[in-house]
C-alpha cells in the first residue's frame, strides 16, 4: 500500500513562503503480483471546515472508504483562514500531482473525482469551474489539466448569497470582499465545461441550508448537464460517513444508517462514467 505525504510546494515548485499547509497524503492500494497490474480511478478527499480548519473527520476516514470500493485516494490537506485564490491553488496543485503521477499509482488519469464536504465542497466547486482561471494559471502555467472528471458534493456551501450560504465560511474564503462574494458563488460559475456531478444533502441540515444543494442542481439542470440529486429526510451537518466511525453514540443524530448509503450511491454514480477498476 502507499501511504505518502507530498509537500505540493516543493512538488511543483513553488516557494512555500508562510503557507503551512499544501500537502497531499496519497492512500493507495499498490499492485499484487499475484494478479494482472489493475489500473484504477482516484478520488481527491477535500474535508470541511468553514475554511477554519480542516476536519479531520471528513478527511482518511473517507479517503479509505474509498479506497475500499478500488479507488486510489488523495487526501488534501489545504491553506485556511486565508483568503481566495489560496486553497484553489494548493486544490489545483493537488490534481497536477495526481495526474502527472498516475503511472506511479496506477491510476486512470481520465478518471479522477473530487470529493469535497462542507465548505471543502465549495472548494471542489471552485476547482471544477476555476481551474484555468487566471489565478491558477499564474502560478501553475498551462500545459496540464486540473479539472476532475466528476465532482462529488457531500453536504456543500455554493451560494455566498447571504441566508444562503454559511457566514463563516464565506467570510473567510472572501476576506469579506464583496466583490469576491459575487464572483465565488459556484451555482453562477458553472458552465458547459463543468463535470457530471452528484450531489447530497439533508433536508434538515442545521448548519448549510439544503437550499444550497438545489442551486447546484438547478444550475446543472438549466445547461442540461450530468447530476444525481439526493436529499435524506433527517440529519445534522457534517455527517460524513454517517457511521459510527465518523459519529458519536452520544450523539446518535450523527449515526444515520438512511444516509450512509450515499457512498455507494455515489460510487455507482460515477461506475456509470467509467470510474471502475480495470486490467
Amino acid at each position: 500500500m502507499f501511504y505518502e505525504k507530498i509537500d505540493l510546494y516543493a512538488y511543483c515548485g513553488i516557494e512555500r513562503r508562510r503557507s503551512e499547509r499544501g500537502f497531499l497524503t496519497v492512500l493507495a492500494p499498490s499492485p499484487c503480483r499475484e494478479v494482472k497490474k489493475k489500473l484504477r480511478p482516484a478520488m481527491l478527499v477535500i474535508p470541511g471546515g468553514a475554511y477554519t480548519h480542516v476536519a479531520e473527520l471528513e478527511g482518511e476516514p473517507v479517503a479509505v472508504a474509498f479506497m475500499r470500493e478500488g479507488y486510489a485516494t488523495f487526501l488534501l490537506d489545504y491553506e485556511v483562514c486565508v483568503a481566495y485564490p489560496t486553497p484553489l491553488i494548493q486544490a489545483a496543485m493537488a490534481m497536477r500531482y495526481i495526474r502527472e503521477n498516475a503511472d506511479t499509482y496506477g491510476i486512470d488519469a481520465k478518471h479522477v473525482c473530487a470529493v469535497g464536504f462542507s465548505a471543502g465542497g465549495h472548494l471542489a466547486g471552485l476547482l471544477s469551474t476555476l481551474y484555468a482561471s487566471d489565478d491558477v494559471v499564474r502560478v501553475l502555467g498551462k500545459g496540464c489539466d486540473l479539472c476532475p472528471n466528476a465532482t462529488v458534493y457531500a453536504y456543500s456551501v455554493i451560494s455566498t448569497e447571504s441566508g444562503i450560504g454559511h457566514p463563516e465560511t464565506i467570510e473567510n474564503i472572501t476576506g469579506n470582499d464583496e466583490h469576491l462574494k459575487k464572483r465565488l458563488s459556484v451555482d453562477k460559475l458553472i458552465t458547459q465545461n463543468a463535470p457530471p456531478a452528484f450531489i447530497w444533502h439533508t433536508r434538515n441540515d442545521n448548519a448549510v441550508p439544503v437550499e444550497n444543494a438545489y442551486r447546484l442542481a438547478r444550475a446543472y439542470e438549466q445547461l442540461g448537464l450530468l447530476y444525481e440529486l439526493h436529499i435524506f429526510a433527517n440529519g445534522p451537518h457534517g455527517l460524513s460517513l454517517c457511521n459510527m466511525e465518523t459519529g458519536d453514540s452520544a450523539k446518535p443524530e450523527t449515526v444515520q444508517s438512511a444516509v450512509r448509503v450515499w457512498v455507494s450511491l455515489a460510487h455507482t454514480f460515477l461506475c456509470n462514467l467509467g470510474f471502475n477498476v480495470t486490467d
